[in-house]
This record gives C-alpha cells, structure tokens and sequence, in this order.
C-alpha cells in the first residue's frame, strides 16, 4: 500500500470513531432531557401572574436566587436567558421563561402560567387573548417588486 492509502485509512477510522462517540453521547444528552421534561410536567402548576417586564439576561445579572445561579453548568452562565419579572400573589419574583413563548408574553399584563419551580412553560392570556408581539417584517424592495410582477402575470404572490 502507498502512504495515501494508509492516510486515508487513518483519517477514516478517526472519522468513525467520532461519531460513534457523537452518537453515544446524543443518546445520553436525549435520555437526561426526557427525565428533565418529566420532572418538570410532574411539578407544574397554574398560577396567576402580573408580568412587570422581560428581557433576556445573563444569569448573574437576571436577579435569580443564588443558589440557582451556583447550580448552573459553567458555560451556562454565559449565556443569556429569557428572563420575566413577575409579581406572583404579594411578592415580586424573576423567572426563567421557555424561549419558545418568549415572544409571546405581554408586558404589564395579567396572564395565567403554567409555571415548573422558577420555569415558565406556557401562558394564556387571563382577560382575553395573547396577541403575538412580534413585529412582522417589511418586505424589501426586490420582493414587493417580484410581488408587482407577480400579480400583472395573475400569480398568486409569495408570502
């Protein structure tokens, strides 16, 4: 055999190696989520809520207690999470929020969460219901000129 060959080779049992070691350690990361979403639906409860404000934070500044923030992986406290002051009942408490409804929270607005230990995992609008707050985007130029052309040919235009 030539060295190519040989370093092909090599460079092919590396690439196996790596992911079979990828995929042990995905199907441990999924095990500890599904334990983790369990945990979480076994302790949610629904409680009314005032939402005074949210952002998304650091974790040492978001104001959580700090044994939370102790209890944190290290490259966790680096990143920002979605954050909601909430006044719950008499007291005034932060929350980390699921960032899938993030966008979908009213500001100074009385709302019903489900709510896991400091996590929000959904809302509902406690007087009607949530708009969506996110800001739709404008369409450039370009496409409100494809939409032009679009419709003198009688097709339907792209959303």
């Amino acid at each position: 055999m030539n060295t190519v060959t040989i370093v092909l080779l090599v460079i092919l049992a590396i690439l196996i190696v790596a992911v079979v070691v990828l995929y042990i350690l995905g199907r441990r990361a999924q095990k500890k989520q599904e334990q983790q979403q369990a945990q979480i639906e076994a302790s949610k409860q629904t409680v009314t809520m005032l939402i005074i404000d949210k952002k998304k934070l650091k974790l040492k500044d978001s104001g959580l207690p700090q044994v939370v923030i102790d209890q944190t992986p290290k490259l966790m406290r680096a990143s920002k999470l979605p954050i909601v002051k909430a006044k719950i009942g008499p007291q005034i408490m932060s929350l980390v929020c699921d960032a899938k409804i993030f966008d979908s929270i009213p500001v100074k607005k009385e709302v019903k969460a489900v709510v896991s230990g400091i996590y929000i995992t959904s809302v509902k609008g406690l007087h009607g219901s949530i708009q969506n707050n996110t800001p739709k985007k404008k369409k450039s130029k370009f496409a409100n000129f494809v939409d032009k052309l679009q419709e003198k040919a009688g097709a339907k235009p792209i959303k």
